[in-house]
Formats: C-alpha cells, sequence, structure tokens
C-alpha cells in the first residue's frame, strides 16, 4: 500500500514537472521571439518609420495584440493545438515589434542589466508559486482588481500628466505584477495536479499556452516596469 502511494505520487510530480516544463518552454520560446523582432525592428529605419512614422499602423498593431490575447484566451477550447501555438508565437512577434521603441528610449546597457533582474524577480515569485502551501486565489483576485485599477489610473493620467501619479502607478505596477506571476505559476501548478490521467497530448498543449501566455504577460509588464524605475534614458 505504501509503495503503491508512493508511485502515485512520483507520477503525480512527473506530470507536474513535465506540464510546468512545458509552460516555461513556450514562454521562452515566446520570449525570444519577440526580443529578436524587436531588435530587429530597432536596427532597421525602414521598419521604424513604418510602425512608429504612421499613428494607424502603431495603434493597428496595438488593437491586434489585444485582439489575439482575448480571442486565444476565449477560445481555446475551439482552437487546435496548432492553431492556438501559432496564435501565441504571432503575438509574441507583433508585440516584438511595438516594442521596439525600448530600444530607441533607453540605454542598450540597462535593458540587460534590468533584463537580467527581471528574470531573477519573476524566477524568485515563480517558485514561491510552486511551493508555498499558502492558496494565493484570494491574492489574485486582489491583484487583478489593482491591475484594472492601474489600467484606469494611466488612461486618467493620459490627460493629467501628472508625474507623481506616474511614479505611483509604476510602483503599484510592480507589486501588482509580482503578485500575478505568483499567483499565475501556482493555477499552472493547479491545472497540472487536476488533469486527467488520459487527456490528449493537443489539449494538454493548449493548456500549456495558456499558462505561457500568462506568464508572457506577467515578465513583459515587470520588464516594463522595472525598466521605467531602473533604466537609463538615451
Amino acid at each position: 500500500m505504501i509503495q503503491s502511494n508512493s508511485v502515485s505520487q512520483s507520477r503525480t510530480q512527473a506530470q507536474v514537472n513535465a506540464f510546468v516544463l512545458n509552460v516555461f518552454h513556450w514562454m521562452t520560446i515566446g520570449l525570444a521571439i519577440t526580443g529578436l523582432v524587436a531588435w530587429t525592428v530597432a536596427g532597421s529605419e525602414t521598419l521604424l518609420q513604418i510602425i512608429f512614422g504612421n499613428r494607424m499602423v502603431f495603434f493597428g498593431l496595438i488593437i491586434a495584440e489585444l485582439g489575439f490575447v482575448f480571442y486565444l484566451s476565449a477560445r481555446i477550447g475551439k482552437l487546435s493545438a496548432g492553431a492556438a501555438t501559432s496564435l501565441f508565437l504571432l503575438y509574441a512577434a507583433l508585440n516584438g515589434a511595438t516594442l521596439a521603441s525600448v530600444f530607441l528610449m533607453y540605454t542598450r546597457a540597462s535593458i540587460v542589466s534590468t533584463f537580467f533582474i527581471c528574470a531573477a524577480t519573476f524566477g524568485a515569485c515563480s517558485v514561491y508559486g510552486m511551493i508555498t502551501k499558502r492558496d494565493l486565489t484570494s491574492m489574485g483576485s486582489f491583484m487583478f482588481m489593482g491591475l484594472i485599477g492601474i489600467i484606469i489610473a494611466s488612461l486618467v493620467n493620459l490627460f493629467l500628466r501628472s508625474s507623481a501619479m506616474e511614479m505611483i502607478i509604476t510602483y503599484v505596477g510592480l507589486i501588482v505584477f509580482i503578485g500575478l506571476t505568483a499567483y499565475d505559476t501556482q493555477k499552472i501548478k493547479h491545472m497540472a495536479l487536476t488533469q486527467p490521467a488520459d487527456l490528449d497530448g493537443g489539449t494538454i498543449r493548449k493548456g500549456a499556452i495558456m499558462g505561457a501566455l500568462a506568464l508572457y504577460l506577467d515578465f513583459i509588464n515587470m520588464f516594463l516596469i522595472l525598466l521605467r524605475i531602473l533604466g537609463d534614458r538615451e
């Protein structure tokens, strides 16, 4: 009986580890595509002119990015694994195109140093989300409400242009995405634990893509906030 329980536990842990690694695998690919596209666009005067020289193109890309996120989240159950993966990678590429402005606004050295600081912070939050016994659901809900508040405050500050409010939004935003990273990681762990043993590979892939999208968004937003705090302007 003890041996049977031990085998069951080892299988469960192996299932969790495999799923979580798959999530981080796709998140890393998404980040790599974003970084490569951003670097490519930043180094091309033609692409910079096309994207940032025309407001319709720039805002069209932003709207397309939002559309991909909402569509992928709403239709994941009806999409094939290949379609879900393609949409995620295309979103990462579009995001890279609009984030090329980062290379124009900040020094290369500060971008690199901030990236490593962000990676370390993100990693620590993810480890906490994986190992903590505390249920982070209530914290996740609170952080999501904080995110809504940040979006509203940011829109208001477009008109007020208050530096004090911008500073508050920045630091509160950092706290929010630190909390969301831990919460999303724990949610991914619970997703792995509750997966049926006979779940097909396509469904598992789609779950991994959704988990990767959540962590990708947490990482990108945390990086941009840290860059506002730590980055040196060109």
